[in-house]
């Protein structure tokens, strides 16, 4: 199941696709969250306008972008403004919590529950907000580790001293050159622990998330699941959003919620057992824990 197959797009008005979808959860034996951009987008992690201006209005006046995202694939002259734009853009979206509770809320409303998340989101927020890490998938990295960038071996380097200090050190959107990261092994530039490119790091803790995740789905059989998809758009389809269509479809006594902003939709094979919410996930999530 992909998207080939014939797609339905959200029907119903909202209260009802509350009220269903409050007792989809109720009624779940598990519940699998798959959250993407669109959550953390909720929660109040954005990368354009006022955050943006607040913390990069110095970059933008000098290269000319006009959002984090951008400024993340600018050709910096030097690796000391490389970082200093980095280790700024690292701390606010890593070690800063989100403005709004909406991973509180959702943590809420599956904490009691048997559940396990699965994620692309790499700025740790559901650590943050109290979730098990041994029920916790962060499929695409994290920004709070550092790899070698060769990568010289399968290995990932927590960096939150070292993003602290260049963000303490920084100066004119440079960072001393002593505090440039390097590899404890190979001596090559460090890099983010982000699926970008065929050099990503999958350390030991990433392999064994992967393998709960795994267990999780395979134990779990035919029971009632809720597969609740919060903020998933079509970047990374394959990961989440298809595999939750495939899950559902063979599991006769599965549900799948989706929650998207613009993007609520499901193939037409599971609509009937399917519950499809074009609104904000931070209203959608309170609604639901009233």
């Amino acid at each position: 199941m992909s998207s080939k197959m014939s797609i339905t797009r959200f029907t119903g008005n909202y209260s009802d696709n509350i009220g269903r979808l409050r007792r989809a959860l109720d009624a779940a034996d598990a519940v699998v969250v798959g959250a993407g951009a669109g959550l953390s987008t909720s929660a109040g992690f954005a990368y354009a306008g006022e955050r943006f201006e607040r913390y990069f209005s110095d970059f933008a006046a000098k290269y000319g972008f006009s959002d984090m995202y951008s400024g993340g694939f600018y050709p910096y002259p030097s690796p000391e403004e490389f970082w200093a734009y980095w280790s700024r853009y690292i701390f606010i979206n890593r070690y800063l919590d989100p403005p709004k509770p909406v991973y509180d809320d959702l943590l809420a409303l599956v904490r009691d529950k048997d559940y396990f998340v699965i994620t692309t989101n790499v700025d740790h927020c559901f650590q943050k907000a109290g979730f098990d890490k041994e029920q916790l998938f962060y499929t695409q990295g994290d920004y709070g580790l550092f790899q070698c960038s060769e990568p010289c071996r399968q290995e990932t380097f927590d960096n939150e001293s070292a993003i602290r200090q260049m963000m303490e050190r920084q100066k004119d959107m440079r960072v001393p050159s002593e505090l440039l990261p390097v590899c404890p092994h190979c001596g090559k530039p460090l890099t983010m622990n982000l699926r970008s490119d065929g050099k990503f790091v999958e350390d030991g803790g990433w392999h064994r998330a992967a393998e709960r995740y795994g267990d999780f789905l395979r134990t779990r059989g035919n029971k009632r699941i809720l597969f609740l998809e919060l903020g998933v758009g079509y970047n990374t389809p394959v990961i989440i959003k298809y595999p939750f269509w495939r899950m559902t479809a063979r599991n006769k006594a599965a549900v799948y919620a989706c929650v998207n902003y613009g993007e609520a939709l499901c193939p037409t094979e599971i609509a009937e057992r399917s519950v499809c919410i074009d609104a904000d996930i931070g209203k959608v999530l309170g609604d639901l824990g009233r």
